[in-house]
């Protein structure tokens, strides 16, 4: 039988999930009202996934509490919350900047109106971060730790480099070719380790999971440290920024650039924190 609890819609955490799905549905009206534009259609269509991603699991996250089957979902519930909603504040902040930068003018209130009320949708979900772990019993996942924030960072910087990838630039040089292949492996063992987290699937290795982790870090800093080298070293290879041009693949490549190398940084944190933890403080306390 169903049972239907209206608390979880006036608690602090259900209203911010209200008004985030309102919000983030504007923010998708407003920008579809303004319709396809000619250039940077990578960027407008990674803006309306997000609007629209945000949107709909929020609204699935309110609906399953509101009637108690999250209890019946086969997942670590907290795990898969603070994912999302991590998940969520990085994907409006990154909307934020830039939707304005490549779509808003003087004289473009709708595109004003979407980038404004995605600052707003960014706030919302910062508090269901905070909110998800101030509540009781959300903080035991592995998600909702300092590592597996740190994958769901990973995984987002990914994004926002396949996002800034053109085929045809990369395309030129087998070592830009590896540098994708890179991205594309980090890519899907970090989310693989955050399916086998939520999933409750971490137990099907013969031994601790935490070694999983840790000797992927491991590999996954040892492959961008070439990706780090090699993707600047072919992609600017006797190139400069060409002169009067407003949107040029040129400034992809600066994107692709400097989101490697915050991947890399991310992916050592990573690897430290973890190895500090499995092998120095947990040895400690035995």
């Amino acid at each position: 039988m169903l049972h239907v609890d209206f608390r979880s819609l006036i608690l602090p955490i259900g209203i911010v999930r209200m008004v985030a799905v309102v919000l983030t549905c504007i923010c998708f009206a407003l920008a579809a009202s303004a319709g396809i534009p000619n250039e940077a259609k990578s960027q407008w269509a990674w803006c309306m996934f997000c609007w629209c991603f945000c949107c709909f699991t929020t609204l699935l996250i309110l609906i399953l509490e509101f009637t108690n089957l999250n209890t019946k979902v086969p997942i670590s519930w907290e795990d898969f919350t603070m994912a999302f909603a991590m998940l969520a504040t990085l994907m409006m902040v990154t909307i934020a900047i830039i939707y304005p930068t490549f779509f808003a003018c003087s004289s473009c209130s709708r595109q004003i109106g979407a980038s404004a009320v995605s600052w707003l949708c960014f706030g919302l979900y910062a508090a269901e971060v905070w909110l998800v772990h101030k509540r009781p019993g959300e903080t035991s996942g592995f998600l909702t730790t300092v590592p597996g924030l740190l994958k769901i960072l990973e995984t987002f910087v990914t994004c926002i480099i396949f996002m800034s990838l053109s085929p045809v630039e990369y395309r030129k040089f087998p070592g830009t070719e590896w540098c994708v292949a890179v991205y594309s492996l980090c890519f899907i063992f970090s989310l693989l380790i955050i399916f086998l987290t939520i999933a409750k699937l971490s137990f099907i290795f013969p031994f601790s999971f935490d070694y999983v982790v840790i000797s992927f870090n491991i590999l996954a800093v040892a492959m961008y440290t070439t990706a780090v080298v090699i993707w600047p070293l072919y992609a600017f290879e006797n190139k400069s920024r060409p002169k009067d041009c407003k949107r040029c693949p040129w400034d992809d490549l600066v994107v692709v650039t400097f989101m490697t190398v915050i991947n890399f940084l991310v992916y050592i944190g990573d690897m430290a924190y973890s190895v500090k933890t499995v092998f120095f403080t947990q040895h400690g306390q035995e």
